[in-house]
């Protein structure tokens, strides 16, 4: 499934759906050139979710978690993994399994360690249509 966004507030609206009908143990790979809305997707589930706080990319932590919404969320951010280990070592397979949802921004640098359950969520832009546009694409 491809989605056209032409706004955050489109992708933002977009991630709201995905989290409304997110299940416990779904994960959501989430790909996409730096800037592209990955986090703002991801703040879009959160809100499906009926996560009240602030969401931010855990680039510098590896995982941020909230709770407090109708599932836990578990937020990945792959960006800075220097190996497979450096993500096996905070047990991300006990969060993929804990009952929440799961989001993995950068996932293709931890393959191997993503379930074959996982749905991939493909963010494209494309300047020549608007510094805004971005193409989503759900498999």
């Amino acid at each position: 499934m491809k989605i056209k966004s032409y706004s955050a507030q489109d992708t933002e609206a977009l991630g709201i759906i995905v989290g409304c009908q997110a299940k416990p143990g779904d994960i959501y790979c989430i790909s996409g050139p730096l800037g592209a809305g990955k986090t703002v997707f991801a703040q879009g589930i959160a809100k499906g979710l009926e996560y009240e706080g602030r969401v931010t990319s855990p680039t510098f932590t590896l995982m941020n978690t909230y709770e407090g919404g109708r599932l836990p969320m578990y937020h990945f951010d792959l960006y800075r993994l220097e190996g497979e280990a450096d993500l096996a070592s905070v047990g991300c397979e006990d969060y993929f399994f804990a009952g929440g949802v799961s989001l993995i921004e950068w996932p293709k640098l931890a393959r191997e360690l993503v379930p074959e359950t996982a749905v991939w969520v493909e963010i494209s832009t494309d300047l020549e249509q608007d510094i805004n546009y971005r193409e989503i694409t759900i498999l």
